[in-house]
């Protein structure tokens, strides 16, 4: 039962809606032939929520792509054979530009929206690139977030992610922790972003009456993942340095001047597809050797004393002590969740919601006020950097050293997930992390990308 404070929120929301005639919150469901915009369908959240989509039988996509080319169809893995290939159409539009992102909306006019579309990166790309990350990722959403509104689509979802929320915060993070306290100052400037994301689909929700809701996913991990080592998250990132660790330390130097060894030659055809500073398969042994060693991945010869030979090791290095705590959860899970929360919750339910879990919170100061209505997405389990580096490694085959650089920053030091409004909503997560792993390393070594790298002995 809502107590006072909600109630008085309730009638305070009814007497906006006398008072302006625009205020009226919107309550649509999505149909299977539904005009459906996903925003930055190439990349790892935006191509598994096509899937999810695909694999659910909606039959009237469209998404978009700047650099990154889109996959065929065949490619998403669908589930449900009758699917027609034309199931999803790819435009490619730079969400940048303003005007552009109005001719798209104006032209394709979507009922639906997933604004999956965002610069992202790990903690090196978001300190480095600062000003990157706060500009494009604010005109990303300020061009998708007012088109949808100024062309009357009936639901857009707004992805964020769970680092707007302070770096020292209480644990697990609620979704009432946001702007408690400073935020972690590697990735200040991405948050801050993905904040004024979730204050503008609420504030279009409270002055235009508009459907936007935003969901904070967990790290997220899975096909169609970034493995560029300078940008990459965590985890694609060491998955791809033990795999390429894996290949250096089976290479058969003796060997590779007088023919091709099997293994160097995976290596090359790893930095063909994915360079690494501009350093291919095509450039020297000792460029591509010193590129690997800057990035963490280094060959070095060991003397066996006892059969007089020289073998191969490779050791691993990973920033930090280690003892970051973080949670990871399988894109599809996280697909899975976007398109239920889509499907049957509107912003009205989050804002009932909330009230039934936060009633207790509620002060007469902030009985007129609407915040936190953004929704975790998450497993609400974490690990260890050190505990995951050691499960990628049993699971990849790597057998050299890990290296725990401590001269390097860790960043915030726990970061888990309070999931229990999600899951009174009704929706909770499926994939474990030793077998999300298991399923993304097996995508990884298949693909068609990086098809020949399964040969590594």
């Amino acid at each position: 039962m809502l107590n006072k404070y909600a109630i008085m929120l309730i009638k305070c929301i009814e007497v906006k809606m006398e008072n302006n005639s625009s205020f009226k919150i919107q309550h649509s469901t999505l149909q299977k032939h539904s005009r459906v915009f996903v925003a930055g369908g190439t990349g790892l959240v935006g191509s598994a929520i096509i899937k999810k989509l695909l694999d659910k039988g909606y039959t009237n996509i469209i998404s978009n792509y700047r650099n990154r080319l889109p996959q065929n169809n065949s490619e998403f893995n669908i589930q449900n054979s009758k699917l027609k290939t034309n199931s999803v159409r790819f435009e490619k539009l730079d969400l940048l530009d303003s005007i552009k992102v109005e001719e798209f909306f104006a032209k394709e006019q979507p009922e639906f929206v997933f604004l999956a579309a965002a610069k992202v990166g790990g903690i090196v790309a978001n300190n480095k690139y600062r000003a990157d990350f706060i500009y494009e990722n604010l005109q990303i959403q300020n061009n998708v977030i007012h088109q949808s509104y100024k062309h009357g689509v009936k639901k857009l979802m707004f992805l964020g992610s769970t680092c707007i929320y302070p770096k020292e915060c209480l644990q697990p993070m609620k979704e009432e922790y946001l702007l408690t306290a400073p935020l972690e100052y590697t990735n200040e400037p991405y948050a801050i972003a993905k904040i004024a994301g979730i204050k503008m689909c609420e504030s279009y929700n409270l002055q235009y009456g508009t459907n936007f809701i935003s969901v904070m996913p967990t790290n997220l991990y899975g096909p169609n993942d970034n493995f560029d080592l300078e940008k990459s998250h965590v985890l694609p990132a060491l998955l791809r340095k033990m795999h390429l660790g894996k290949c250096l330390e089976s290479v058969k130097w003796e060997v590779l001047s007088a023919k091709k060894d099997e293994n160097w030659e995976m290596i090359k055809k790893d930095l063909n597809k994915n360079p690494i500073e501009g350093i291919t398969g095509d450039n020297t042994k000792e460029e591509i050797l010193n590129v690997l060693e800057k990035y963490g991945i280094k060959q070095f010869k060991i003397q066996n004393s006892k059969f007089n030979i020289d073998s191969n090791s490779v050791r691993i290095e990973i920033w930090g002590t280690g003892s970051p705590r973080r949670e990871f959860l399988w894109s599809e899970d996280m697909a899975d969740a976007c398109v239920f929360l889509m499907e049957s919750v509107d912003f009205q339910d989050i804002i009932n919601s909330t009230f039934n879990i936060q009633n207790s919170k509620l002060s007469n100061e902030s009985a007129n006020e609407i915040r936190n209505t953004h929704l975790n997405i998450g497993t609400g389990i974490d690990i260890s950097i050190k505990e995951l580096a050691e499960l990628i490694k049993q699971i990849v085959g790597f057998k050299g050293e890990l290296y725990y650089n401590t001269d390097k920053p860790d960043g915030t030091p726990v970061k888990l997930t309070d999931v229990s409004k999600l899951n009174s909503l009704g929706w909770q997560y499926k994939m474990g992390l030793e077998s999300g792993i298991k399923e993304m390393y097996n995508w990884y070594l298949n693909s068609k990308i990086e098809s020949e790298w399964k040969n590594c002995k």
